[in-house]
């Protein structure tokens, strides 16, 4: 016992330990990521006529582009000034080029872990998509004029794209502020003092009246009638946006938009009336701001996307280097407008920009409006219209902030000066922690149906007694969950884990580990949790015999193959013995590769046919639709082939379910010898023939605890009931009637647990 006590606390000291370790490791300033990139890219090709690059400057991670040693320009990398993610939850690496006119010069995408190839869009679109940025005057993109370049949506990956486009537009504002060039000169000083500065009036407070707010821009107006909509859809090129044409009238109004800073007092009373602008007052919290949005054409500025997943992906506010997309909870419908003489709208809404965002309403800004038209049934192309707010001078006074006490010492510059992420730790950790909490909201309906999935396969495993008490029912039920797997978890949400998550994670354990990352999907990281659990009670089986959308593809297509009276085949014990550690050969060889390259493991990961039969539904290059196929096909004939003898995901499970604490399934001491029914009947031969389960390979189907109770087949269940029958008629008492065919019969006999392996 004492042993056991001086064991705990060391483990407890350990631990301590490391996480001290790992505390203080997390808050050294992180190095800029920029020159890990530099030597996989020639000079040119960022900055046309460089040559070579020069050292990474300390004050801004920023590196000189140089011709003949003279300096041209700048490259700079958007994750170490921005820390936007993309869908993976990890950030997009761009290297990009700026010259001194604060001109994006040339793009390159370096490293991403989004999940585009998924959904058989090729890698190579989406960097054309980023090499477009050269040319981008970043002058005029702040300033909201036209800066020569439109958002180039790529259907099916809305979201990369987005995030491309606003880190190489927020990252290349910053590096030409913090650099002073082109327009961008940082005045933070005059004749010595403090700049005056404006803000928002917050005392001006009068009444007026629609007229008034639209004649002297307190309100701005945007509208685009159906001619000029089909019009610029027609100037993209893409012949089929004339199939969806927008239908005449010509003249008719597609997009009717009225802008207006409702957190201005006079503004906002004006177009809300004096009880709602209070109750609007009661919803800002100290430095929120809040803009009313009306619209009256055939464009929604909402569009259903909010209903769906709580974001309002049509619209969005940006400003310099800020950019921030609403959600729901920050939205507010608005029944009526207020102000004398205004018309009546389709829609009007208020919006809530946090504090946190670095939104200032003193300074211009604009709201960007995304529209779409399909041109194929799943794809579709966008165009980006921006409508400039600038609040008048009336609505803002000057002031002069208070002076500064200068540092107290030189080391403060300099420690302010290292060269670390520009946008902060902090900042960044609140944004990733924005980002995962939008799309767990975004997901909430298939979350909630997830989860009560697995609820109910948890009382089939806690209660499997009962469960596998009627053989017709428990193979409804089962059957049931694999169709339920295969479509909902499989096909529609695309929720199936791969060998590759094991790499990752282990790849994360020994670099830059976040939790933040694997919250991104909340499906994937639902079904990793459930498994993690699973296997201290049950080893791998609850996740590779009910939540495997492949596995359940398998065993289904096998089913159908029985009903078509397909013949099976048994392969000899031997035989089977010897394939089984082909699976820990390929898990093995993909994680030693990962430990050279993440990279070049994923890409031999293929060898997992799941991308092409659950994510990508067969619609793949035939290559891979052969492959998978051929993974399949042997399933036929021999149940969950590939399951048995191939699967990396398989082994990387089994191995820690070794560790498994619990034995549930339950044997008799006659199982194995002299009876050999379970072992025969066990749909992928995880039972010896000395009647022993072999957790690494049981898929906890429960086929052997339906028979466990069979009083048709189970030899002992036969035998006890025999038994019994024969000594109510020795005793003269009433037949239990236990023997009657389909009754199940639980013997009081003792019953062994499988042995530890």
């Amino acid at each position: 016992m004492t042993g056991m006590i001086e064991t705990l606390v060391r483990l407890v000291r350990f631990t301590l330990l490391l996480l001290a370790v790992l505390v203080s490791a997390s808050a050294a300033p992180a190095a800029p990521l920029v020159g890990q990139y530099l030597d996989k890219i020639a000079p040119g090709d960022l900055v046309p006529g460089a040559d070579s690059f020069g050292a990474i400057r300390s004050d801004v991670p920023v590196v000189p582009a140089l011709e003949g040693g003279k300096e041209i320009g700048w490259v700079f990398l958007t994750s170490d000034f921005v820390p936007t993610t993309g869908y993976s939850g990890k950030p997009i690496h761009i290297l990009a080029g700026l010259s001194n006119a604060a001109v994006i010069t040339g793009v390159r995408l370096m490293k991403h872990s989004e999940p585009i190839v998924l959904v058989g869009i090729p890698e190579a679109k989406i960097k054309a998509v980023t090499e477009k940025y050269a040319g981008l005057d970043l002058n005029k993109d702040a300033a909201g004029e036209d800066s020569g370049h439109d958002l180039d949506i790529v259907s099916g990956a809305t979201v990369t794209i987005m995030v491309i486009d606003d880190s190489i537009r927020r990252a290349g504002i910053k590096v030409s502020k913090a650099l002073g060039l082109g327009g961008f000169h940082a005045e933070s000083t005059t004749a010595g003092g403090p700049v005056a500065q404006k803000v928002v009036d917050r005392e001006y407070d009068e009444r007026q009246d629609w007229q008034t707010l639209a004649g002297d821009g307190s309100l701005r107006h945007f509208s685009l009638d159906v001619a000029t909509i089909n019009k610029d859809f027609a100037a993209l090129g893409d012949q089929r946006t004339d199939k969806n044409a927008e239908p005449g009238p010509e003249g008719d109004a597609y997009i009717d938009l009225w802008v207006g800073l409702a957190s201005q007092p006079s503004i906002g009373r004006s177009l809300l009336g004096d009880s709602e602008y209070e109750n609007l007052k009661k919803m800002l919290k100290e430095g929120d701001e809040a803009i009313l949005i009306a619209g009256s054409g055939r464009w929604s500025f909402k569009g259903s996307g909010y209903v769906r997943g709580g974001i309002f992906d049509r619209i969005q506010v940006i400003q310099d280097d800020v950019s921030h997309r609403f959600r729901d909870r920050e939205h507010r419908r608005v029944v009526r407008v207020a102000a004398e003489g205004a018309p009546a709208f389709g829609e009007a809404d208020l919006f809530i920009v946090p504090a946190k965002s670095g939104f200032d309403a003193a300074e211009p800004w604009r709201l960007q409006m995304l529209v779409q038209r399909a041109v194929g049934p799943i794809e579709k192309v966008f165009l980006t219209y921006e409508l400039g707010y600038d609040l008048p001078d009336r609505y803002l006074r000057t002031v002069t902030p208070a002076p500064q006490a200068a540092p107290a010492a030189p080391q403060a510059d300099a420690a302010a000066a290292a060269p670390t992420n520009v946008a902060g730790d902090d900042g960044a950790a609140e944004i990733r922690n924005a980002l995962w909490k939008r799309i767990w909201q975004t997901k909430r309906v298939e979350i909630v149906i997830l989860s009560l999935a697995l609820v109910f396969l948890t009382g089939i495993f806690f209660f499997q007694t009962f469960a596998t008490k009627n053989e017709r029912i428990f193979d409804i039920i089962r059957t049931s969950f694999l169709v339920f797997t295969l479509v909902f978890v499989g096909w529609y949400a695309n929720a199936q884990l791969s060998v590759v998550n094991i790499l990752a994670v282990a790849s994360a354990l020994f670099s830059d580990f976040r939790w933040e990352t694997f919250l991104m999907d909340p499906l994937i990281f639902l079904l990793w949790f459930a498994v993690a659990a699973a296997l201290l009670f049950w080893a791998r089986g609850a996740y590779c015999g009910w939540l495997c959308p492949f596995g359940a593809l398998q065993e289904l297509t096998n089913k159908i193959a029985r009903a078509l009276k397909v013949p099976q085949v048994t392969l000899p014990w031997g035989l089977h013995e010897r394939l089984w550690p082909v699976k820990y050969v390929i898990f093995l060889g993909l994680f030693g590769l990962s430990l050279y390259s993440l990279a070049l493991a994923e890409h031999y990961a293929e060898v997992e046919p799941f991308k092409t039969a659950i994510i990508l539904k067969f619609a793949r290059p035939l290559p891979f639709v052969l492959f998978a196929l051929a993974c399949l096909a042997p399933g036929l004939f021999i149940e969950r082939f590939y399951c048995r003898y191939v699967c990396p995901l398989g082994a990387g499970l089994a191995i820690p379910a070794r560790l498994h604490m619990f034995r549930w399934l339950k044997r008799y001491r006659e199982c194995g010898n002299p009876c050999q029914t379970c072992a025969h009947e066990c749909p992928v031969q995880a039972i010896h023939p000395t009647g022993e389960i072999n957790p690494n390979e049981c898929i906890s189907c429960l086929h052997c605890q339906v028979l466990y109770q069979s009083a048709d087949r189970c030899p002992v269940v036969i035998g006890k009931i025999k038994k019994r029958q024969r000594f109510e008629a020795q005793t003269g008492l009433a037949p239990s009637g236990s023997g009657q065919p389909g009754v199940t019969y639980r013997p009081k006999a003792r019953a062994e647990t499988t042995p530890a392996q």
